[in-house]
């Protein structure tokens, strides 16, 4: 039955409401009279069974379903299923009574497009109609220049990639002001979420498992926000599954619709994440030490990239930790590796210590910094507004990354 006191509300997005739990729905119905989100086109007092949902979903042919999530979540997260197989067009909204992270997760999990709990904020309300909106009328990927897609690969466990990653991602944001994405593809021991200390439920397993139905709605559930930067960290326990190949793709195709910058940290260069990688990114840095385990094991990294046919405009090589007081020099490394090396960063333990310890961005004011920022100019072909010594900041300043 039509419910009729909503039906004077001019909005443009339909809904069923479908809500066991009387109280919620009626706080929910008063919220949106006052927000004026959704029009509610149809009060179902129960979860109904299959046959009655579809019939109701192709008379009223809702934009939206509004879900109740509290009552009976297994019974919910079957109905988002056959919503989303009876009417494809038709998005889901869980609602709740206060904000479940297990009600959010599994019926983000199972296709639904958003999650609002009481009190229903008007905000939050006009938030969810705003991405149902951009769900119906996408914008062309033609409108944009699509995102560049860089990676940092250690050759031996422990050289500091994943520092490298997040400071490349930090000042990549600093310089160019871009949208920048920064992702943990070490799916058994990335260090990401830790290094930086975020408390967050879902990680990069989580965009994978959703990659065939990637929106912005479920998208802005799944990353993290951190210094300017969104986040996809590793899961808190380590998975040893495979990545699909055709999965990782997906999830690589929207960040670059959405970003201007995706930097990826992964583990170390032999396994298969990482050799995933090299036919999806603009630019792959190996990441080695100026120790000899090291040097022999990005040796034979090298060996096996030239095999698998890739030439050495593919990737460029990155030492780290060089003390000054090493004999090993440029020429020297270059002669190893039968191969340029892109830069040479100095052991700055203080102000890498610092950073890690609060947990934030390096700034431009120590070795490391100033290291790595050189890099991301070189990247971006960002230039030093006051022209100082900046063609050779990189190749005088020494600076190292962490074990991370």
């Amino acid at each position: 039955m039509l419910s009729p006191s909503f039906g004077a509300i001019n909005v443009d997005l339909t809904a069923i409401l479908i809500c066991q739990d009387r109280e919620l729905a009626s706080a929910l119905t008063q919220s949106v009279e006052s927000s004026r989100s959704f029009q509610i086109m149809a009060d179902l007092k129960h979860y109904p069974p299959n046959q009655t949902l579809e019939i109701r979903l192709r008379q009223v042919q809702p934009d939206v379903v509004l879900l109740d999530l509290a009552s009976n979540l297994d019974t919910a997260c079957e109905l988002i299923q056959l919503i989303g197989h009876a009417s494809p067009g038709t998005h889901v909204i869980g609602i709740h009574r206060e904000n479940s992270s297990e009600a959010l997760l599994r019926s983000l999990r199972l296709g639904a497009r958003d999650f609002l709990y009481f009190p229903f904020d008007s905000s939050a309300q006009l938030d969810a109609a705003s991405r149902i909106r951009k769900l119906k009328e996408p914008e062309p990927a033609a409108e944009r220049e699509l995102g560049k897609v860089i990676a940092f690969a250690s050759s031996k466990p422990g050289s500091g990639s994943s520092t490298l990653s997040a400071q490349m991602a930090f000042t990549l944001k600093r310089l160019t002001g871009k949208k920048v994405l920064l992702l943990d593809l070490d799916l058994m021991g990335g260090t990401i979420g830790f290094y930086l200390k975020l408390n967050h439920p879902y990680s990069m397993l989580d965009a994978i498992e959703q990659s065939g139905r990637l929106n912005p709605a479920i998208w802005g559930s799944l990353v993290s926000h951190f210094a300017g930067i969104d986040i996809l960290p590793a899961p808190e326990a380590p998975v040893s599954a495979e990545v699909a190949s055709d999965r990782l793709h997906q999830v690589l195709q929207y960040a670059r619709l959405v970003y201007d910058w995706i930097v990826v940290d992964l583990p170390a260069i032999f396994y298969r994440p990482s050799l995933l990688m090299l036919t999806e990114t603009e630019q792959m840095y190996l990441v080695s030490t100026s120790e000899l385990p090291s040097l022999h094991l990005a040796r034979k990294a090298i060996a096996m990239l030239t095999n698998l046919g890739l030439t050495k405009d593919r990737y460029r090589l990155l030492v780290n930790r060089v003390n000054k007081r090493d004999e090993i020099g440029l020429s020297d490394l270059e002669k190893i590796f039968n191969s340029p090396v892109e830069a040479m960063f100095p052991n700055d333990y203080f102000s890498l210590h610092r950073v890690v310890t609060l947990g934030q961005p390096l700034g431009a004011d120590c070795e490391l910094g100033k290291a790595v920022e050189g890099l991301a100019k070189k990247m971006s072909g960002t230039k030093d507004a006051e022209k100082k010594k900046s063609a050779t900041m990189l190749e005088t300043a020494r600076p190292a990354l962490s074990q991370t």
